[in-house]
């Protein structure tokens, strides 16, 4: 169970840091809907985003567009290591509890990685979108 809490806490500061933007009084840039304004962020200047624009959501997108398919493989994988250790457990007691428990915790991980995924996406829409 410490190992769920590990892995949720590690997510959490991940997905946090990617979120966090330092206020510096930031000038908005021409074209922006509040040119020439000092704002504490980019996303405060209200910028129309462009095809092939590098903003900050289309960063976020790809790196968690390489990082779930990541963690998805990951858990597969744990899962799957679990079903060879049920598999030669040859009916001890111990070794079946600690497949059943591999199992579990690469399920709770892919379910991790999909909600961290879903918040991200709908906090990013919201801020961005």
């Amino acid at each position: 169970m410490k190992k769920i809490y590990v892995l949720g806490a590690i997510m959490s500061v991940i997905m946090a840091s990617m979120l966090a933007v330092p206020g510096y009084g930031i000038t908005c840039p021409e074209g922006s809907k509040r040119a020439g304004s000092n704002v504490s962020s980019l996303a405060e200047c209200n910028i129309e985003a462009t095809e092939g624009d590098n903003g900050l959501m289309n960063v976020v997108g790809k790196i968690i567009g390489v990082i779930i398919p990541v963690l998805g493989v990951v858990a597969v994988i744990v899962v799957i290591y679990g079903g060879f250790l049920f598999m030669t457990s040859t009916g001890d007691s111990n070794k079946v509890q600690k497949a059943k428990s591999t199992i579990l915790y690469g399920l709770i991980g892919l379910i991790i990685a999909v909600l961290a995924y879903a918040i991200v996406n709908f906090v990013l829409d919201g801020v961005f979108g």
